[in-house]
């Protein structure tokens, strides 16, 4: 006999504003207790320097966090030129200081448009990206350096919000930039490559999520915030989750009437009108209950591809 998963059964999704110096995982596991949940996952690492956007999901939405993980990210970070550093951000130790006091606003500018729309990246060995189960950063510690395969990126927008001179930060200059990107950017590499391309090298300072697929910074909620709302009823808590759809909300939709939800749920392929001629869609009932993700089969048929368990 199977036993019992230890927590409550929570099912949604928590948008929590992960705070610097703690990874995603801890974050994760903290909103975990609080909640007493069965089972959660986060939807792709930020680094322990970052703080922002981190949608966790938790029981029957775990079955789509794989779309979040693949979805478009927007990011504020401070670049700060002069100073290169091994991990490519402010936690790395200092490798090389260079003179960046000549530095101006519109060389910066000038040169971010570079890194606009689809780019090349090579992953940072201080990323979390795994070689042989190990996370590079892993390896990174331990001296050891993997070869990592060039990857292509999408940024579609990249912008200057503000330049600060080095006479206005009394030290080094420093840019504020806005990236919205496809999955698997490295902002890192980005600071580093603009600041190899300006000859003065260039490090992240800060970096912030502030989008995550569909989510934004203004849905996140402090794990201070979720302290402070823990009770035994788990009320206040529970009515900060999302409904476990919105991970597919870019999916088309059918409907499925009340005689096809019941051969639906039990695996079987089912017709529906209208829907489209084929890909993935979310599911719902005539009462809009969420069912999960079917699969197109090109003749007018839907098949279960995951379905939210029912009790």
């Amino acid at each position: 006999m199977a036993k019992n998963r230890r927590g409550r059964p929570v099912n949604g999704i928590l948008v929590i504003d992960k705070p610097a110096g703690q990874s995603s995982n801890r974050s994760l596991q903290i909103a975990k207790r609080l909640y007493q949940a069965q089972k959660a996952g986060h939807t792709g690492s930020l680094d322990p320097l970052a703080t922002g956007v981190l949608p966790l999901c938790f029981g029957e939405a775990t079955k789509f966090s794989q779309f979040l993980l693949d979805a478009d990210k927007a990011y504020r970070s401070t670049f700060e030129f002069g100073l290169i550093t091994a991990s490519g951000d402010a936690d790395g130790d200092v490798v090389e200081t260079r003179d960046a006091s000549g530095l101006t606003e519109q060389q910066v500018v000038d040169k971010l448009q570079d890194f606009a729309g689809l780019i090349k990246q090579v992953p940072s060995m201080f990323s979390a990206l795994k070689h042989n189960g190990q996370p590079l950063y892993k390896l990174a510690r331990q001296g050891i350096e993997v070869e990592r395969k060039t990857r292509q990126v999408n940024v579609f927008e990249i912008k200057l919000e503000a330049f600060r001179s080095s006479e206005e930060t009394g030290g080094r200059p420093e840019a504020d930039v806005y990236i919205h990107c496809s999955k698997g950017t490295y902002v890192r590499s980005i600071a580093e490559d603009l600041g190899l391309a300006l000859a003065c090298g260039a490090h992240v300072k800060m970096l912030r999520r502030v989008l995550a697929g569909p989510f934004v910074e203004a849905q996140a909620v402090s794990l201070e915030q979720l302290e402070a709302l823990a009770t035994n009823d788990y009320i206040a808590l529970d009515e900060l989750l999302q409904p476990a759809d919105i991970a597919v909300q870019h999916l088309p939709e059918v409907v499925l009437a009340e005689s096809a939800e019941f051969y639906m749920l039990r695996g079987q392929a089912v017709f529906v009108s209208p829907a489209p001629l084929d890909g993935l869609v979310r599911m719902y009932t005539e009462n809009r209950r969420f069912l999960g993700m079917g699969e197109m089969l090109g003749d007018g048929r839907v098949g279960p591809k995951r379905l939210i368990a029912t009790n």
